[in-house]
């Protein structure tokens, strides 16, 4: 493994991720009106930036442990379109996890409804694809 190209895969995954998050809110106001529905549930954006840094660390953290989970099952590089599917193959499983763990989870721990379920669901599966895509272009044993 490469620790600089880790390091390297792990900015641009986090860069993604940041992009890729605003973009989706963005384009996607609906997502966001949906997340209003559930004042008890979600904490007020003001609140959010006070504890912005603790999420941002957690993220980041979570995209290098994924740019080694890429690096030691994709040990072999290849050329860049090898890398873009290699990480859009391994970003679908990695979204699907996300999926799992995380929005169906919230589903059944939190009351909330379906339809901000199915968004988060689809956010952030495409999330993880663009993320460690951007690993799989970046990252280069």
């Amino acid at each position: 493994m490469n620790f600089l190209r880790i390091a390297l895969a792990s900015l641009g995954g986090t860069v993604a991720y940041f992009v890729y998050g605003f973009a989706m809110f963005a384009a996607w106001p609906s997502m966001k009106t949906e997340f209003k529905k559930y004042p008890n549930v979600y904490r007020s954006e003001e609140s959010m930036m006070k504890v912005m840094p603790f999420g941002m660390v957690g993220i980041l953290i979570s995209i290098v442990v994924v740019a080694v989970l890429y690096a030691r099952i994709y040990p072999g590089g290849g050329d860049m379109v090898a890398g873009l599917l290699s990480g859009v193959s391994f970003g679908a499983l990695i979204g699907l996890f996300v999926v799992c763990v995380f929005a169906i989870h919230n589903y059944v721990n939190l009351n909330i409804g379906v339809k901000l379920t199915v968004f988060q669901s689809v956010a952030y599966f495409f999330q993880w694809i663009v993320v460690v895509a951007a690993i799989g272009l970046i990252y280069k044993p």
